[in-house]
């Protein structure tokens, strides 16, 4: 069972249909929205202000969310992947996006709709991204956009994770 804790009297509120992984942290002000998944030891550590995941999104293996003392929230929206050990903290993410492996993003920082931001990809306290396009490197740059038509994959991921999910709720850990 995951770790979940409070913080201050304030508890983590977790929907239905969550897919917390075994060692998952998960602490104080956090909100996690219908169907989302949040993967092996993927820390959310809403102490010193609040995380919100919207539905369907998926917070990845090693993942950090956090946010900086009072400062921004950290608000991540529906249909949204968040990729194995990026670190998000204090920023806005629009739904349907997708944050690569080993992302930052930091305080501030607003990625709205339809963006990916890369795998490495650093995206500076208080950059607003732009809708439909890519965006790489240290600092994030715009590279190139996204086709219309290539939109759908976002929720099609969303699709993805919240099956896969399933499974490993249903997985039984092996007695040693």
């Amino acid at each position: 069972m995951a770790l979940i804790k409070s913080f201050k009297g304030i508890f983590p509120e977790i929907a239905e249909n969550v897919f917390l992984a075994e060692n998952a942290t998960i602490v104080g002000k956090v909100t996690i929205k219908k169907d989302a998944n949040i993967w092996y030891n993927a820390v959310l550590r809403g102490d010193v202000g609040e995380i919100i995941i919207g539905e369907r999104t998926n917070i990845q293996d090693g993942v950090m969310i956090h946010c900086s003392t009072n400062r921004t929230p950290t608000i991540i929206g529906a249909d949204v992947t968040v990729g194995h050990h990026a670190i998000v903290h204090g920023c806005t993410i629009e739904g349907e996006c997708l944050i690569g492996m080993g992302a930052i993003v930091m305080d501030e920082a607003y990625v709205p709709k339809h963006t990916i931001v890369a795998a490495g990809a650093v995206v500076l306290e208080r950059m607003k991204l732009e809708s439909g396009f890519l965006y790489a490197g240290i600092p994030a740059k715009k590279i190139k956009p996204i086709p219309v038509e290539q939109f759908p994959l976002f929720s099609g991921i969303a699709d993805h994770y919240v099956e896969n999910a399933s499974f490993h709720k249903e997985g039984v850990k092996r007695e040693e």
